[in-house]
């Protein structure tokens, strides 16, 4: 490298992939684990790979413009064809690959994808069943050659064979590499960086033009933010496809030299996680609810000494663990308590968890239930929460240290400017703002304001302190025949902080009360059913089992004493709730590739089941079809039983009749 990318603006990341591989040239840059082994190349090494490949693409044929899909899991070829597309002017879209044909036959058409490059055999053939569907794919390139050794080599090609072909041709003209590099420098900021597809809560996916100098501003801003270095390292586990994973890590990492870790698979993620200890960390509220499920059931499992040892020091952490986080005065007593805690049981806890290294921490994605986020934060772990949207690249607001609550997700983000409208909705702007919808101009005009912010679709306001609290999805939030406020989101999160609900559903707008769909944990309530001998063949069977009904109308009734003592939620107390026959899940269009429910799409298949809820049948009959992993069909059929609970007189009834009103 002859020319340092500082001499330029840095606006792309391939800039700042030349900029690394001179600053930071032996520190690591990735880490893989494959075979039980961690593998690492450094800043250096990583540029050398993303040259080779580059140039392979480019001998392909893929230039300025051209779409190229990426589809596989957290691995580093996956993340050097981002650098790589980048590198050349392409444009990289990266497709969930957990979708099912269809989904992804829809984006790689809507996109006009040119190449692929894909992990594995099972993208390769998911892929060749709808080919015809995209007229301008010319070839695949997978990363694995497992299973593929006697497959139509026409459109076909290996990554390593892409690399060395990339290498030949540097070798035969050593200034094709000064041009590649050239060129990186000379490359706008205007040009489209990245093409995410949103999760498609609403409807079909759209797909996301990011530019590249908005990508880096905002990248930028959250590194200062959250003083990321090369120092730190953060866990890359989440789907590639999505906004946090591509800037959480892809994007802070170029900006801060940081090292991105990427486990030998979903199933050892825990152990990874262990093994790297991680500086930086995200995981949406799915995975701590997964986290604390875990930790109960270790507890369960455990000598009566250990749960006496465990409940008395976590109601310390719950007393002083925040206060000592914040840096809040603590007596004497607490702070011995509290440094007891943590030799016996907060330590051993973190590290059991992967968490003992962390310094800053956050969750995103849907709202958390404020006393999971406490539970973490009491522990001595920098949780923080942000609020984003793929149109922002991400961050719209971010708590800083020393100023976070359980009830809000932060004030603004550097250089964002965040407003709420008449109607109560939450508009922004900012630096990572999208260019607009790929092909869809109409859609790109509905998302913005006449003058240029961005609508969000939640509703919120800000605190007193300046921090924004978000109720709900604007379309969601109603209110009762009563007039009571209904938030179905915060209900649901209430519910979800027990460890045997994995998910819920609430309905109530426009009706005389609430009633709640839920979805227990397979792995707590089996954990359960196992220590009391209760054996069971299925999770319908489970789901079904009058005990499991009887413990989580315990749940139930303890949420709306909950919501009983909340002003605003008090009116919108659980009557009736039922256990589904089947888990939620996303192959079968219940729940997007990010684990958030599709209330609508809900709401219209098990609508015999709502009408149930509300007609006061004590049971309902049902048979609804589901996905195997296989791809295959099939059906499900239960008698759902639906079961009544108590609720609470309002423990401040004049300041929730002030609200109501």
């Amino acid at each position: 490298m002859s020319v340092a990318a500082s001499a330029g603006l840095l606006d792309t990341f391939p800039k700042y992939l030349l900029l690394n591989a001179q600053r930071f040239a032996d520190r690591p840059a990735m880490r893989h684990k494959d075979y039980g082994i961690w593998q690492s190349w450094s800043w250096a090494e990583q540029f050398d790979e993303i040259r080779a490949l580059a140039l392979g693409l480019q001998g392909m044929g893929l230039g300025h413009g051209d779409r190229i899909a990426v589809v596989g899991a957290n691995r580093p070829r996956m993340y050097w064809t981002f650098a790589a597309a980048q590198s050349l002017g392409a444009i990289p879209v990266p497709v969930y690959a957990d979708a099912v044909a269809e989904e992804m036959a829809y984006v790689m058409a809507d996109a006009g994808v040119h190449l692929a490059v894909v992990q594995d055999q099972e993208q390769v053939d998911k892929i060749a069943s709808f080919a015809e569907q995209c007229p301008d794919l010319r070839a695949l390139i997978y990363d694995e050659p497992r299973g593929l050794q006697d497959y139509d080599r026409a459109r076909l090609h290996d990554f390593a064979d892409v690399q060395a072909r990339g290498r030949a041709l540097l070798a035969a003209d050593a200034a094709r590499g000064r041009r590649w590099e050239q060129g990186i420098r000379e490359a706008s900021g205007d040009d489209i960086s990245g093409m995410l597809y949103t999760s498609g809560t609403t409807g079909r996916s759209k797909g996301v033009m990011l530019k590249a100098s908005s990508a880096v501003a905002a990248a930028s801003d959250t590194v200062a933010f959250d003083r990321l270095t090369d120092t730190d390292s953060v866990l890359a586990y989440l789907p590639l496809a999505w906004v946090g994973d591509h800037y959480l890590n892809y994007a802070q990492g170029y900006v801060s030299g940081f090292c991105m870790n990427c486990p030998e698979s979903a199933d050892t993620v825990a152990q990874d996680l262990r093994e790297i200890a991680p500086t930086f960390y995200f995981a949406p509220p799915r995975v701590f609810e997964s986290l604390l499920t875990s930790v109960t059931i270790r507890m369960e499992d455990a000598g009566w000494f250990k749960r006496k040892l465990f409940s008395h020091f976590i109601g310390v952490a719950k007393k002083h663990g925040e206060a000592l986080l914040e840096g809040r005065p603590v007596p004497l007593g607490g702070r011995i308590s509290y440094r007891l805690g943590e030799f016996f049981i907060y330590g051993p806890l973190k590290n059991v968890l992967g968490l003992s290294g962390i310094r800053v921490a956050y969750t995103a994605g849907e709202a958390i239930g404020q006393d999971l986020f406490s539970f973490f934060r009491s522990l001595g772990i920098n949780l923080k929460q942000l609020y984003g949207q793929t149109e922002a690249f991400l961050y719209v607001t971010c708590q800083k240290d020393g100023a976070v609550r359980a009830d809000t997700v932060g004030p603004a983000a550097p250089n964002t400017d965040i407003r709420i409208s008449d109607a109560g909705e939450v508009q922004f702007r900012s630096p990572g703002q999208f260019a607009g919808y790929y092909g869809q101009p109409e859609k790109t005009a509905e998302a913005l304001t006449e003058d240029g912010y961005v609508k969000t679709g939640d509703a919120g306001f800000f605190e007193s302190d300046g921090q924004l609290r978000i109720i709900d999805r604007a379309k969601d939030v109603g209110k009762l025949e009563s007039g009571a406020l209904f938030a179905p989101k915060y209900i649901e999160n209430t519910l979800k902080f027990f460890p045997n609900i994995k998910e819920a559903v609430a309905y109530g707008d426009g009706r005389g009360f609430v009633g709640v769909f839920l979805n227990i944990d397979l792995q707590a309530v089996g954990n359960w059913a196992e220590r009391n001998n209760i054996a069971y063949a299925s999770y319908q069977e489970l789901a079904g089992h009058p005990e499991v009904y009887k413990i989580v109308a315990g749940h139930v009734d303890e949420t709306n004493r909950r919501l009983s003592r909340e002003p605003m939620m008090a009116g919108a107390q659980i009557k009736r709730f039922l256990i589904l026959h089947k888990e939620l899940d996303a192959d079968d269009g219940e729940l997007t590739r990010t684990m958030k429910v599709r209330r609508s799409f809900v709401a219209e298949r098990y609508k015999t089941l709502i009408d149930a809820l509300y007609d006061g049948s004590p049971e309902k009959y049902v048979e609804t079809e589901m996905t195997y992993e296989d791809g295959r069909k099939g059906s499900v059929r239960a008698t759902v039983r639906i079961m009544d609970v108590k609720t609470y007189e309002p423990a401040q009834a004049a300041g929730f009749k002030e609200a109501a009103e």
